[in-house]
């Protein structure tokens, strides 16, 4: 069976974020991002997959078709037997505990999808997102995030009003902050991370008098920052330190 051309359109326009919005689905591709969908919460649309693509979905759930097929509507350099449309979940409520990450404009997708994987390894269920930061159904965050995008609830809001409405301390990434190494860090609280080339926004900073760094030890130390999923994984890691 071939792609319709109202099909074709339908994917195509998934590429941007009003249409995502508008339609309420978004693309997965790939075995692995799709089985883990597929056995998630999430609602699935319709495959489009090759036959060799096992699944025990309802066979109206899947149009089969060819590698040549796949090819045209795949965004991937070596597409993977199926591309999946699912139905972007309502958003969960917000939660006041834990551990919990805010971005502050968060621009690239492999970033945040790299992010939303560290938030599911290290136990952090809520992941807030500026309004400005990219779409976490954009394809290429889909893809990076390996299924994580799963298992976290996800929100965008007024993070400048969430903080200051917070109870819980509130930590932001800061090259000029006190090092995390000597740092007691509490087993609740929120950790911002800031903007690729810009970092924590001023206004956001104005809010927060907890600034943590992670220390430079090589001995020239010229590097100017360290890239922002890099980042928030060390400060995972020390967030959760002797937590079991």
């Amino acid at each position: 069976m071939s792609i319709s051309k109202n099909q074709l359109k339908l994917i195509t326009s998934l590429s941007q974020k009003k249409y995502r919005q508008k339609q309420g689905l978004f693309i997965a591709e790939g075995i692995k991002v799709v089985h883990e969908l597929l056995n998630s919460s999430f609602d699935v649309e319709i495959l489009f997959a090759t036959d060799d693509f096992k699944t025990s979905i309802s066979s109206d759930k899947i149009t089969r078709i060819s590698e040549k097929d796949l090819h045209k509507i795949s965004n991937l350099k070596s597409p993977n037997k199926v591309l999946g449309l699912f139905k972007i979940p309502d958003e969960k409520p917000l939660q006041q505990k834990g551990l919990t990450i805010v971005l502050d404009a968060i621009n690239d997708p492999g970033n945040l999808g790299t992010i939303i994987r560290l938030c599911d390894w290290f136990g952090v269920t809520q992941l807030i997102c500026s309004k400005d930061t990219v779409d976490c159904y954009n394809q290429k965050v889909v893809q990076a995030s390996m299924g994580s995008l799963t298992r976290i609830s996800i929100k965008y809001i007024d993070v400048e009003n969430y903080l200051k409405e917070t109870n819980l301390p509130t930590f932001i990434a800061d090259m000029n902050g006190e090092n995390v190494y000597n740092s007691t860090l509490p087993k609740e609280a929120i950790l911002v991370m800031g903007n690729e080339a810009n970092g924590v926004s001023d206004k956001i900073r104005a809010l927060i008098k907890n600034k943590i760094s992670i220390p430079r030890f090589g001995e020239i130390k010229e590097t100017e920052s360290l890239n922002v999923a890099t980042a928030t994984a060390i400060l995972l890691s020390e967030f959760k330190r002797g937590i079991q």
